[in-house]
């Protein structure tokens, strides 16, 4: 078989040839304290999923992050990493802002929305960043996957948010879907703006807005051109 009827038979070339679905469901993150983490991952409002142990020398903990299909554990000799190695852990959220603010309101101690310098090679603030240097404030276009917040575990384990409203084209392969409500009022905002703006431009309102939003909702998260 020659090299490029390989490529053409490999189903990794191509993302929708998959035959079966393969489902991150997981992430363990090392601790020195189950008791606390436990404790801290309960005051983001997370979803406490398990609680499990077997004798002393074992325990195993698990949340999920609200919307998400991901969870992660952590416990007592669960995971042979170094506790506080685990960085670069992305949650993404639909507005930065309001998800800082929460965060804030349960206490939690949580960086100013930055962005990247844009200079993949500069730079060693936050080596698993685009640009790796920190800029005070949003991304000035506000662009999606550009605008981040941090925050860090007891351990010191590092996790970012990361604001996406629009996806990369061919990013969502399926229907529209949101995680959440709270996704889905930060999307329906959206439209509603867009199209106030639409109506200024036709000069009269608009009595078909619901297909119109759901044309613009549709168009964004596939990250398609969107309607004007």
């Amino acid at each position: 078989m020659r090299a490029n009827e390989a490529r053409r038979n490999d189903a990794t070339s191509d993302p929708t040839g998959a035959r079966v679905d393969l489902k991150l469901e997981v992430v363990v993150i090392p601790v020195s304290d189950a008791v606390r983490a436990k404790e801290f991952y309960t005051r983001l409002g997370w979803r406490l999923d398990a609680d499990l142990a077997a004798g002393e020398d074992f325990r195993v903990i698990q949340f999920t992050p609200p919307g998400s299909g991901c969870s992660v554990i952590f416990g007592k000799n669960v995971s042979p990493a170094a506790p506080g190695s685990a960085q670069g852990l992305y949650l993404i959220v639909s507005s930065l802002e309001a998800a800082r603010e929460e965060l804030l309101g349960r206490g939690v101690k949580i960086s100013e929305v930055f962005h990247d310098a844009g200079a993949v090679d500069a730079g060693t603030d936050q080596p698993y960043l685009f640009g790796r240097i920190r800029v005070s404030g949003s991304d000035p276009e506000h662009r999606s996957y550009r605008s981040f917040a941090s925050f860090n575990d007891p351990d010191g384990n590092g996790w970012l948010l990361q604001e996406i409203t629009t996806r990369l084209p061919g990013r969502v392969a399926s229907d529209t879907t949101f995680a959440s409500a709270g996704d889905l009022s930060q999307a329906l905002r959206r439209a509603e703006a867009a199209h106030g703006d639409q109506e200024i431009r036709i000069g009269r309102a608009d009595p078909n807005w619901p297909d119109w939003y759901a044309d613009y909702m549709a168009r964004e998260q596939a990250g398609e051109e969107l309607p004007r």
